[in-house]
């Protein structure tokens, strides 16, 4: 009986180590490939949607124009309840 439990303890060990040393691996692989590439450029110019207090990317965002004011929004619900006040 004790050589079981001895076994199974040995057995999460090795698992443990192998994950680990796995995980640094794929690390330094990771690091050595260069920096990830985002969706959303560093320098992306941010704006607030006036509903609800989100920011949103400005490329992204959806535009409502009512006389000289430009907004921004962040769904389709803000920008209806935009145009309707």
């Amino acid at each position: 009986m004790g050589w079981l439990v001895r076994f199974i303890l040995f057995s999460i060990l090795i698992t443990l180590v192998v994950r680990a040393v796995m995980k640094f691996f794929g690390g330094v692989v990771e690091g050595a490939s260069g920096p990830r590439r985002t969706s959303i450029p560093a320098a992306a110019k941010m704006v607030k949607d006036p509903v609800c207090g989100t920011y949103v990317v400005k490329e992204r965002a959806l535009v409502a124009s009512r006389g000289d004011e430009t907004a921004w929004f962040c769904s389709p619900e803000c920008q209806q309840a935009w145009q309707r006040r």
